[in-house]
């Protein structure tokens, strides 16, 4: 049986996130295996796991904070490709989809969140 978070849009497109992280900081210097590399694929995977143990709460209050907690995790996770982007870490084109990436998961979740906090008035 498939769980209700896999059906979720932004799930699936943080999920994608998440892999594209994971390919773009094999390419990173071996050194930060344990500063960049591990800080933002922590985060990056923090973003999908956040979605889905919120999707799985019974209350819109829990829901929601699991929802919040993803979108900082998605704010950390871009400030650390910005970062890495102006150290010449990631080139132009990567960087280019990340931003989309990130872009349309923030557009979904933010919205979710809307709608979530409406429903606690």
């Amino acid at each position: 049986m498939e769980k209700s978070h896999k059906r979720l849009d932004v799930w699936l497109k943080s999920f994608e996130l998440t892999k594209s992280i994971y390919e773009v900081t094999k390419k990173f210097p071996p050194e930060e295996k344990y500063g960049f590399i591990s800080q933002m694929r922590r985060a990056a995977v923090s973003i999908p796991s956040n979605i889905a143990e919120g999707a799985a709460r019974q209350t819109n209050k829990d829901t929601l904070q699991f929802f919040i907690v993803a979108r900082s995790s998605l704010s950390e996770l871009d400030t650390q490709i910005e970062l890495s982007r102006s150290l010449g870490m990631i080139d132009l084109q990567n960087y280019q989809n990340l931003q989309n990436q990130i872009t349309s998961v923030d557009s979904i979740l933010s919205g979710l969140i809307r709608y979530r906090r409406s429903r606690n008035k």
